[in-house]
C-alpha cells in the first residue's frame, strides 16, 4: 500500500470512528510511546504540541517549536503505526488565513488522517484572534484541505477556558457554531469540564461532533459518562506526557535528596520494552 492510499485508507477509518458513540484519542509524544498506545488496542491517535516540545526542553508555544520541527515530529508519529493520526497543529503556525492554508497544506502532507487549529494568538493583550479573523482562519484550512483531495478531518478548537476568558462558555458555544458554519468537521474547547457545559457544546454544534479533553482526575468526566453526554471523542493532551515526567521526577529528586534508588521498583521492566519493540521490527 503506498503513502496516498494508506492515508486514504486511515482518514476513512477515522472519519466512521466520529460518526458514532465515544472513542478515547491518547496522546503520544514520541514512536515509542505512539507504539504501545497501539499494542494496548487504541484505534487512533493525536500528537501533543506540549507533549513534545517538553521532550526538546522546550515550552508549549509555536516560537519555541518552529513549523518545520512540528511536521517532523507529526511525520515520525504518523510512520510509527497505521493507524490514523490527528495532529495538533496549534495554530497552524501563521496568523493570516493565507499562511494557515499553506501550512495546512504541508501537514496534510505528512500523512494525517485529521488536524486542529486554535484560535489563540499566544497574545496576553489579545489572547483569541479576532471572530472574524478566527472564521476566516478555519475557512483557509477547509479550502486547502478540499484543494489536497485529501479529506482528512479538520478539528477547529477555541481556546475560551485556556485564556481565562470571562464567560468562557458563551464564548465558546459563539465560536464553535461559527467555525462547525465554516466547515470544522470536529468542535473543541478544551478545559470545558462541567457536565452542563460539555452537553451544552454538544447541543450547540450539533450534529457534528464534540472533542472533549481530560486532563486531570476528574470522576464526572469517565468515558462512559461523556459518552452519555453526547461526546463523540476524548483526548488527553499532554496527561501521559506529564504522568510520565511525574515518575522521572520523583526517581531522579530521590536520587538527588537522598541517594535511594528505591523508585526503580515502579520501572518497566526492561524485558517487556525490549520485546516490545523487538517484535515491531520482526
Amino acid at each position: 500500500m503506498n503513502a496516498i492510499a494508506k492515508q486514504l485508507a486511515a482518514i476513512e477509518k477515522f472519519r466512521t470512528m466520529h460518526s458514532s458513540g465515544c472513542f478515547v484519542l491518547p496522546n503520544p509524544w514520541d514512536v515509542g510511546t505512539a507504539v504501545y498506545l497501539q499494542h494496548l488496542g487504541f484505534q487512533a491517535l493525536a500528537t501533543t504540541s506540549s507533549g513534545f516540545a517538553f521532550t526538546q526542553g522546550l515550552p508549549d508555544t509555536v516560537t519555541a517549536i518552529t513549523r518545520d520541527d512540528m511536521l517532523a515530529h507529526i511525520r515520525e508519529v504518523v510512520a510509527a503505526t497505521p493507524l490514523p493520526v490527528n495532529a495538533d497543529f496549534q495554530t497552524g503556525y501563521a496568523d493570516s488565513p493565507e499562511g494557515v492554508a499553506a501550512n495546512v497544506t504541508l501537514c496534510i502532507a505528512t500523512g494525517v488522517a485529521g488536524l486542529s487549529i486554535e484560535d489563540a494568538t499566544g497574545n496576553s493583550a489579545a489572547p483569541l484572534y479576532d471572530d472574524q479573523l478566527a472564521v476566516d482562519r478555519i475557512q483557509a484550512a477547509r479550502r486547502a484541505i478540499d484543494a489536497s483531495g485529501i479529506p482528512v478531518v479538520l478539528t477547529g478548537r477555541c481556546e475560551a477556558w485556556l485564556v481565562g476568558k470571562p464567560d468562557p462558555l458563551r464564548v465558546a458555544l459563539e465560536r464553535l457554531v461559527a467555525y462547525a458554519e465554516a466547515g470544522a468537521d470536529c468542535l473543541y474547547a478544551p478545559g470545558v469540564s462541567e457536565p452542563d457545559e460539555i452537553a451544552a457544546v454538544v447541543k450547540a454544534v450539533a450534529p457534528k461532533p464534540v472533542n472533549v479533553l481530560v486532563s486531570t482526575p476528574n470522576p464526572a468526566l469517565s468515558v462512559s459518562r461523556l459518552a452519555h453526554l453526547g461526546v463523540r471523542r476524548v483526548s488527553v493532551g499532554s496527561a501521559l506526557s506529564r504522568v510520565a515526567w511525574g515518575a522521572f521526577m520523583r526517581a531522579a529528586r530521590s536520587i538527588a535528596e537522598t541517594g535511594s534508588f528505591d523508585a526503580f521498583a515502579d520501572a518497566a521492566r526492561f524485558s517487556e520494552l525490549d520485546d516490545l519493540f523487538g517484535n515491531r521490527r520482526s
